[in-house]
């Protein structure tokens, strides 16, 4: 079985809206090819902290990244950390944020753009900055890296959805069509990405107000959607809400390395027992 993850992290996407406009998506989960989880997001709802939380499975009060101005480098274990130290390959295509959290702060614009070097802890990497940078960018830049580098770990993170929340807020029209060119942007791609075996998760970060801001307590900024397209997970709709803490030690399980000493134990529903190559 492989033991090769991608990651998406829409950011901003919300629970609801994103279960109502990933047409494909839920035709995967209608006949039993992917499953659906509702995950409530720790606090603050705000995306450096979110980031943070993703990817280390630790939260803003032992990790310190608690404001989108902490601008420096984590200071705990990220996923590309135990990548990196387990012997495989990572990548990914996101804002230059998650150059900051895990390869250097603050961002040179120039020389951090393209990333390439095994030494790091994110070993391949192609960042933007302009928010309203393309998803369709993103995507594809991501799928050239997949092809380019075969990394195990591919972490791909668009902007577009939460760009258009903070304009027009969650209920409005344009919101609502990004998530939509999303989920046909992911319906070109995720049969690909089945067909070559790969663990396959779809969240967010955060959700979004109907007044366009988030990092409060409301479920409308907290609670995100989390698709799984795994051998490994019994498709079908789950009720139970799960932590956000437990994504990154989930990825672990299906990189099929040990998670670090300050992951979460959790079992998700539906998990098909211990991950084994």
């Amino acid at each position: 079985m492989s033991n090769k993850v991608i990651t998406i992290v829409v950011d901003g996407m919300r629970y609801d809206k994103g279960c109502e406009a990933l047409g494909y998506i839920q035709h995967l989960v209608e006949t039993n090819q992917a499953a659906l989880y509702k995950v409530k997001s720790e606090l603050p709802s705000l995306s450096r902290p979110l980031y943070e939380v993703l990817l280390t499975g630790t939260p803003a009060s032992v990790n310190g990244i608690t404001s989108n101005q902490a601008v420096r480098l984590s200071t705990e274990k990220s996923l590309f950390h135990l990548t990196k130290e387990n012997g495989l390959r990572n990548g990914t295509v996101s804002y230059y944020w998650i150059s900051e959290l895990y390869n250097r702060a603050p961002f040179h614009f120039i020389e951090d753009r393209e990333q390439e070097d095994e030494s790091n802890p994110i070993q391949y990497g192609k960042f933007y900055w302009d928010d309203d940078y393309p998803d369709s960018h993103v995507l594809m830049d991501a799928e050239a890296l997949r092809r380019k580098y075969d990394p195990h770990f591919l972490y791909i993170h668009p902007l577009g959805v939460d760009v258009k929340g903070e304009i027009f807020g969650s209920e409005s029209k344009e919101y609502r069509e990004q998530i939509l060119k999303m989920g046909s942007l992911l319906a070109q791609l995720l049969p690909i990405w089945i067909k070559e075996g790969y663990h396959i998760l779809i969240t967010s970060d955060h959700g979004m107000s109907e007044y366009g801001n988030h990092g409060g307590i409301t479920d409308g900024e907290r609670d995100v959607p989390l698709f799984i397209i795994s051998p490994k997970v019994e498709p079908g709709v789950y009720s139970e809400v799960i932590p956000q803490l437990a994504f990154a030690p989930l990825v672990c399980e299906l990189l099929n390395i040990e998670p670090s000493n300050k992951m979460i134990s959790y079992q998700l529903p539906g998990l098909k027992g211990k991950i084994t190559i």
